[in-house]
């Protein structure tokens, strides 16, 4: 059986090919696989010296089915015949080899047009340099070389099928040969004993012929001797032998014929071998090509969204170029009617010169006279003309001082706030002191024991931290409330605040009530912004379940706030303290309903109702202590109601000094419902169920709280700006894309920061050890303290630790994060998760791996939210895992690197301008600080995931470098509050120089 082995390569304009008996050469097209779906291992079994077992039959590795596009096939239609054979012909005596060289000299030469993929905002205005057409030509080429090298892979994998087909029917051949071999020799062993038989019959034979010759026997006698003797017996006995002689000698032969096969065979297992050595040179070509293209599109994916940003920047330069033109334009009438006016003029001085000649000659005649008149109706005319054209240029110059003196008037503003605050008296005191302060001045306000200027002035004194209110607080310290009142009755004085009086307006607060990431933004954001010289105040729901034990000086003030909902008006009890330094103003509904006394924050079928009541009796409120802030900032969609009510009941109220700001820390969350509910709040159904307003995109019956929000603010942003330029995609923007497109001028995006203070290793009273990047031994110690609190093992302290704190919800990847638990037990490491699922499904599944690894030495799973505990694992972990599937910001990753924990995370939303992967070339070395993958699944993470374990265990000085980076990368609300600080300045500074202008 002669084996016919064929070895065929094809690929885009060469063809190579090593054909041995040959008979059938087949041209097959496949569309482009995925490089990530086309993962190949194939392993070929070593040949024993004796009779080997049957081999199995090779499992055919068929490519998943994908879907086709023309632009991956090589593009041969612009070619002729004879070009086309020619380019075959050409390559047609190269190796293997030699072409993998030739496809990635020509993928390295389209590499160098590739962009970075970072690119700064500041240079948007250089990115009409930039060849999209090359970019979009360097990924087609890299993925017609991809398709390529899978060609070539699968026939290679064919091929080698067929070999291995053919190689065990030989086998099987050469066994059947084997056998009937065996089976011949002992025909031929049987056979020499048959032999030897008949020769010792013979020899018989011989003495009975001798005996009866010397008995003289008749003939006939010794005739029936030699019939009755063996001779016949010993013919056929030979006859038989002869015939397995000749048969031993035809098998042989044929041994001899399989003895060639099988040297065939060796020789093919050597090409084989030569075979799987191109596939592995294939596939790490294969393996290249797939990391650049990820690079290509990643540039793509940039490139796209700077090309949306360069479209609407380029819109507002031609906006702003018609705008110019068109002021030239008017310029260029002006001056001509000016030129005009000057010839005008000169007609007129040569007329009046004319009508001075004929007043000093009197001439007299009817002509004259009649010429005098037409004269002076001339000059009257060309008076009328010359005073429009004056009004005209009037005009134009009179618009020009008016921008000239608003922006006069706002630079004097703002240095006259400047030297205002720069100069005066300032008193170092805690905001604890002056937010207890603030809030028993409106106390007073609210309780009628002080008239409204009087209040207005007694906050700002103590906005300003002014050393006299400060000196009469001390010396009423035992005086009672009538002479508190009157000694600070007595400093009211004309002042001017310092900064902007900013109020927030939330459903979460931490650390009283949190449940998100939100808490920790309000805390953090407001703080920094007290630092920075403004008034912060904060209004939440008085819940049932906060953490009373984090409210200084918790009072009721004696008053009733009103507010209306469902047609009639309900009291509200208001409720005072400081937070963390910060004034905040608990509110208490008298409703039925009992809207905040259920037992938890959010998750009610009714929160609409509970949060748009709130949204009103926060306005009512503010409004009723005679605030004029500058800033109401709401949050989700929760206090989405807020920026609506404002707008359309309470600035015709006169509540109509502050500027909306909407922050909507995640697009996924939107609060839809029937368009009937808002009318419980006061909202007028028919004037904002609208497509322009608050009608959602799903149904013309539901309205969305996100979307009106986004339509009534002064100013929209959300928690980091990938996620900004995400949501404003179909794909991430669920559903509210085009309303972000369309408000895009006021929408912004601005990464969070975290609270240093609170995050800080070398401070957190919830270790047993301090440390900071300077000195890490307290790291290890809390590592050793989590591990003997979990009943984790002991015996190995250099065991990698991974960490993992997070909601377990779909967003954030929970399927990566079981694989994880796994994964980290493959890799020798250890695993803690902490966290809690409001999903019953995803619950149930994490409390079965809980109780799987409930007694295990190296994995630990906690399904609640331990505050303390958090601090631990973060102080504990080597590595802290982040796979989300989308996330806005998260502050996840900044908090662990704070505690020296290198994260390892999906590069998407908030996570992507945070996290830089060390093995990055394109990103700048200082910025490098963890590792990251693109595609959410296992194969994606375990790459970022397998690289990081192989750094801690291979480069300790590596990762100590590393640690001690990551902990000094500054992630305080420093420069985001910085961001805020500057919207609201230019937001507030447009709204006075607006209302300037109407007078």
């Amino acid at each position: 059986m002669a084996g016919k082995l064929s070895t065929c390569f094809l690929s885009h304009g060469w063809s190579c090919c090593t054909v041995l008996d040959c008979k059938h050469f087949n041209v097959r097209y496949y569309s482009l696989p995925s490089p990530r779906l086309l993962t190949v291992s194939c392993k070929m079994r070593q040949r024993n010296s004796g009779l080997p077992p049957r081999r199995p039959q090779a499992k055919k590795i068929v490519p998943a089915q994908l879907p086709q596009n023309d632009n991956l096939m090589p593009d041969v239609s612009g070619l002729s015949d004879s070009e086309n054979a020619d380019d075959i012909s050409a390559f047609s005596h190269k190796s293997p080899s030699d072409e993998i060289v030739a496809i990635q000299r020509f993928d390295n030469k389209n590499s160098s047009s590739t962009l970075s993929p970072s690119i700064a905002a500041d240079k948007v205005d250089d990115l009409s340099t930039v060849n999209l057409q090359d970019v979009i030509g360097m990924i087609r080429n890299a993925e017609k070389n991809i398709h390529i090298l899978n060609q070539a892979r699968i026939h290679a994998l064919d091929d080698l099928e067929k070999i291995l087909n053919e190689k065990e029917a030989l086998q099987r051949e050469i066994n059947k040969l084997q056998v009937r071999l065996a089976e011949t020799d002992a025909w031929i062993r049987v056979a020499a004993q048959d032999k030897i038989h008949v020769e010792l019959l013979q020899n018989h034979l011989e003495e009975l012929q001798t005996e009866m010759s010397n008995r003289n026997g008749t003939r006939s006698e010794m005739h029936d001797i030699v019939l009755r003797s063996p001779d016949r017996q010993t013919r056929a006995l030979s006859e038989e032998l002869n015939a397995l002689r000749n048969e031993n000698l035809s098998l042989k032969k044929d041994l001899e014929t399989l003895k060639e096969q099988l040297s065939e065979v060796k020789r093919t297992d050597e090409r084989v071998e030569v075979l799987e050595e191109e596939r592995t040179i294939l596939e790490s070509s294969l393996k290249e090509l797939e990391y650049k293209l990820t690079l290509s599109r990643e540039d793509g994916e940039q490139l796209s969204g700077l090309r949306s940003e360069y479209e609407t920047l380029w819109d507002k330069v031609e906006h702003l170029q018609g705008l110019l033109d068109k002021s030239t334009s008017q310029a260029d009438q002006a001056i001509l009617v000016l030129q005009q006016n000057q010839e005008l003029r000169k007609k007129v001085e040569r007329l009046e010169e004319s009508l001075e000649d004929a007043n000093i000659y009197k001439l007299s005649s009817e002509k004259l006279q009649q010429y005098n008149d037409l004269m002076q109706q001339k000059i009257k005319l060309l008076d009328e003309r010359l005073e429009r054209s004056d009004a005209e240029i009037h005009s134009y110059v009179q618009l020009y001082q008016d921008s000239v003196k608003e922006f006069q008037d706002t630079l004097d503003n703002l240095k006259e706030e400047s030297k205002k605050k720069a100069s005066g008296k300032h008193v170092d005191m805690p905001w604890e002191f002056w937010s207890r302060l603030l809030l028993m001045i409106d106390g007073w306000f609210l309780e009628k024991k002080i008239h409204v200027d009087e209040a207005k002035l007694l906050r700002e004194l103590a906005w300003k931290k002014d050393g006299r209110i400060h000196d009469v607080y001390i010396e009423c310290n035992e005086k009672n409330e009538p002479e508190i009142i009157a000694a600070f009755r007595r400093l009211t004085s004309s002042s001017s605040s310092p900064g902007l009086h900013i109020i927030h307006i939330a459903a979460e607060m931490a650390p009283v009530a949190k449940v998100g990431g939100l808490g920790d933004v309000l805390s953090a954001l407001s703080k920094a912004l007290q630092k920075k010289g403004h008034l912060v105040e904060i209004v939440l729901p008085k819940y049932d379940c906060m953490q009373y034990e984090s409210i200084q000086d918790l009072r009721v003030l004696d008053l009733v706030v009103e507010s209306y909902f469902d047609g009639r008006l309900y009291n509200n009890k208001i409720w005072v303290g400081t937070v963390e330094g910060l004034p905040v103003y608990f509110i208490e509904p008298h409703h039925p309903a009992k809207f905040f006394w259920r037992g938890k924050t959010y998750g009610e079928p009714d929160d609409l109702k509970r949060f748009s009541f709130f949204s009103r009796a926060a306005l009512e409120l503010i409004h009723q202590a005679g605030k004029k802030p500058d800033i109401i900032h709401c949050h989700d969609w929760q206090t989405a109601f807020v920026a609506p009510l404002y707008w359309d009941l309470y600035a015709p109220k006169g509540l109509n000094s502050a500027r909306i700001c909407f922050t909507c820390h995640n697009f996924e969350y939107q609060g839809t419902a029937t368009a009937s509910e808002i009318a419980s709040c006061g909202l007028d159904v028919h004037h904002l169920n609208r497509p322009d307003r608050m009608q959602d995109h799903s149904s013309p019956d539901r309205v969305n709280p996100v979307k009106g929000a986004i339509v009534f603010s002064n100013i929209v942003t959300t928690v980091s700006p990938t996620y900004a330029q995400e949501v404003r995609t179909s794909q991430g923007g669920q559903g509210l894309h085009a309303t972000l497109n369309a408000h895009a001028q006021k929408f912004v995006g601005i990464l969070n920061g975290i609270d240093t203070d609170a995050w800080n290793p070398a401070t957190d009273s919830h270790l047993r050890f301090q440390y900071n990047a300077d000195d890490l031994e307290g790291k290890a110690e809390n590592k050793k303290a989590l591990r003997r609190h979990l009943g984790l093992s002991l015996a190995d302290s250099r065991k990698p630790l991974v960490g993992c704190i997070t909601r377990l919800v779909p967003q954030k990847g929970v399927h990566l994060i079981r694989h994880a638990i796994y994964r980290a037990l493959e890799l020798g490491g250890q695993f803690v998760l902490l966290g809690s699922s409001p999903v019953p499904s995803i619950h149930r599944e994490f409390e079965d791996i809980a109780n799987k690894f409930q007694n295990h030495e190296h994995i630990r799973l906690i399904l609640k939210y331990d505050e303390a505990l958090s601090h631990s694992i973060y102080a504990a972990s080597d590595m802290f895992i982040i796979p989300s599937i989308f996330e806005p910001c998260g502050l996840t990753q900044m908090i662990a690197m704070r505690y020296g924990a290198i994260p390892i995370v999906r590069k998407t939303g908030g996570l992507n301008d945070s996290v830089f992967d060390v093995d990055d070339d394109s990103i700048p070395v200082q910025l490098r600080n963890g590792f990251t993958f693109i595609t959410p699944d296992e194969q994606g993470f375990n790459g970022a995931f397998d690289r990081a374990f192989n750094r801690y265990n291979n480069d300790s000085e590596g990762w100590q470098e590393l640690m001690h980076k990551v902990m000094n990368i500054d992630f305080s609300w420093d420069t985001s509050a910085s961001q805020y600080e500057e919207l609201y300045l230019q937001s507030v500074s447009r709204a006075r120089a607006a209302r300037r202008a109407t007078g």
